[in-house]
């Protein structure tokens, strides 16, 4: 329940800013999806905690020193296969 409503704020301040602030500003972005777009995805994704940390960690790349080009949200299978035999390794090189 607080998932949701936190989800809702944050899209909906996003959105706010994608509809009145955006178009002010012109097209600017240096990735593809926009940072704002990647902020929803982000959002619906992983949820509105890690989804609102991954936002801030694109915006921050966001600057003309910074990459360019197609930089998707991680989708959580890909993040899960990382991780998968992580602990395996470690119990088969502990002695007993």
């Amino acid at each position: 329940m607080v998932n949701r409503i936190l989800s809702a704020f944050f899209t909906g301040l996003i959105r706010f800013y994608q509809l009145a602030i955006s178009p002010l500003l012109g097209a600017n972005c240096r990735y593809t999806p926009t940072c704002s777009q990647y902020g929803v995805e982000a959002i619906r994704e992983w949820g509105p905690l890690k989804g609102v940390w991954l936002a801030i960690k694109r915006f921050s790349r966001c600057h003309p020193w910074g990459g360019h080009g197609y930089d998707p949200v991680p989708k959580k299978e890909e993040a899960d296969r990382s991780t998968v035999g992580v602990g395996m390794k470690a119990n088969l090189n502990t002695k007993r």
